[in-house]
């Protein structure tokens, strides 16, 4: 055995096998990288997307936040208002029944006070008429002197 001739078979399978290798088996597995590289690159875009579409609806959820915030501020703002509207005609509509309710117990009260002089009139009449006819020493005849009784209700 020669050792050059050994080297010189090592090298002549090596390079066969560098050929073969360069032929059959390179192509595919470069293929499979560029295959693995372009799906990791879409992969990588696809995340790229989704972080910016993620930060759009972070965005597009503060502003819809920040707005219904606003209508609810609105809306309390509103509601207060209607409120103090509502509060104020209640006290406008009370104070109108109290004046109302204050003019008619005048009324009743001026009503009755009439009513009370009506009958101290009369009950001051009778008591004259008694007197007179006691101090005449006879009764008077009321149906009679109806016109007198009348004229003295009217100056008392």
């Amino acid at each position: 055995m020669n050792i050059n001739a050994t080297l010189l078979g090592q090298a002549i399978t090596f390079a066969i096998l560098i050929w073969f290798t360069m032929k059959f088996v390179w192509p595919p597995l470069m293929a499979a990288m560029a295959e693995r590289a372009k799906t990791i690159a879409d992969g990588l875009a696809a995340a790229e997307r989704g972080k910016h579409d993620l930060e759009l609806a972070e965005k597009r959820a503060a502003e819809i936040l920040r707005q219904g915030k606003e209508k609810a501020s609105e809306i309390i703002a509103a509601s207060e208002k209607r409120a103090t509207e509502i509060v104020e005609e209640a006290k406008t509509q009370a104070k109108a029944e109290g004046d109302r309710i204050l003019v008619a117990a005048k009324a009743d009260i001026d009503q009755e006070v009439f009513r009370a002089r009506e009958q101290l009139r009369t009950q001051v009449s009778a008591v004259a008429l008694a007197g007179a006819g006691k101090i005449l020493g006879r009764e008077i005849d009321a149906k009679a002197h109806n016109e007198l009784l009348d004229k003295l209700v009217a100056e008392i």
